[in-house]
């Protein structure tokens, strides 16, 4: 038996792309499909391009911390 994954981020909190780009807030942890709905390590996140809302899937490795939710810019 695998050791369940633990999220590092968590709902509402402000993260983006390792390589750049907007800042984006985590709205989902995606579940694995095994059936245990443990954590996959993928999120689902949303950010504003200009003044329409998009989302993405993004794997964890790929993020990182901008504050965490409540935090002051």
């Amino acid at each position: 038996m695998s050791a369940e994954r633990e999220a590092i981020y968590e709902l509402g909190d402000i993260v983006r792309l390792t390589a750049g780009g907007p800042e984006m807030t985590i709205n989902q942890l995606i579940s694995s499909y095994s059936g245990d709905r443990s954590f996959s390590g993928n999120y689902k996140a949303q950010w504003f391009a200009g003044k329409k809302l998009d989302s993405g899937t993004f794997p964890e490795e790929s993020l990182e911390l901008v504050r965490k939710r409540g935090e002051a810019k």
